[in-house]
This record gives C-alpha cells, sequence and structure tokens, in this order.
C-alpha cells in the first residue's frame, strides 16, 4: 500500500498520514484507531549502555543485555548520551553530551533463544556440544532529555 520515497522522515509520515485519514474516510471507521508510530518523535539520541551503541527515538523497543538488580517496570536513566538532537539541532558530546539523559522502563526480562555451540576436529573423535542463553531486559525509551 505504501512505497519509501525520497525526501526524509517527515514528509515520508505526512505521506502515510495523508493515506490513512483518506483511507478511514472512505471506510467510515473511526480516526483514533490509526496505529501510535504514526506520531513518532523527531528527537533522537544515539546513547551507549553495557559498551554497544544505539540510535533509538521515543517510544523504540530495544533488547539490551539484563540490567543488573532492575525488575520489571522499573525505569533506569542513561546518562551516557553520545548525540542528542536531529538536524541542525543536534549536539555531540565529547565523548558524552553534558546533562542529557535517556529513561528507559523494563518492560520484561527474558532469555534469548536458544544458541548451540558445537566443537568438533575431524578424525579425532572430539565432538563437543553445549548450549548459551543470553539473559535479555526488553526495554522501551520513555523519554530523551538533552540537557541543557
Amino acid at each position: 500500500m505504501w512505497e519509501i520515497r525520497e525526501g526524509g522522515d517527515l514528509d515520508f509520515l505526512l505521506w502515510i498520514l495523508r493515506d490513512l485519514i483518506q483511507f478511514f474516510c472512505e471506510k467510515s471507521l473511526p480516526i483514533v484507531s490509526i496505529p501510535p508510530f504514526i506520531f513518532r518523535f523527531s528527537m533522537k539520541a544515539t546513547i551507549q549502555s553495557q559498551g554497544r551503541q544505539f540510535t533509538v527515538a521515543e517510544q523504540d523497543v530495544l533488547f539490551l543485555n539484563r540490567f543488573v538488580d532492575a525488575e520489571e517496570g522499573a525505569s533506569v536513566e542513561v546518562s551516557e548520551v553520545l548525540m542528542v538532537g536531529s538536524g541542525a539541532d543536534s549536539r555531540i558530546g565529547t565523548p558524552y553530551v553534558d546533562g542529557a539523559t535517556v529513561t528507559l522502563k523494563i518492560l520484561e526480562n527474558k532469555r534469548s533463544p536458544k544458541l548451540t555451540v558445537f566443537k568438533k576436529r575431524r578424525r579425532q573423535g572430539y565432538k563437543r556440544r553445549r548450549g548459551h542463553r543470553q539473559h535479555l531486559s526488553v526495554v522501551r525509551v520513555e523519554s530523551i532529555n538533552a540537557g541543557n
């Protein structure tokens, strides 16, 4: 139904929104049922968490290594923000942006699907099979604070 067009994220979102409104008006359905991902905020941030970097926007859902001593429903504040903003309003830190924070809410603590690690040396009768499951936290970006 939709194609990705050149011209930036805002033009693309407005184009999708126009098509959705037209679709709902033709079907006489309430416009309130438009999915929430259409109304995404333009503020983005690049954060560093547990040795890895992520570029996130508000309401994004991430799979991170499990936060120690953090229960489901808890909020975690990440102050290691490498870049915040978008376009001409972006600020780049050296290495971190002063006063900028990203608030994450832990939705779920779980384990990843099982990986099988198999070692073999041919013609030696050497075979080892071992499984591994990583502990993960599913988090949602609640807010991005750009600081001063």
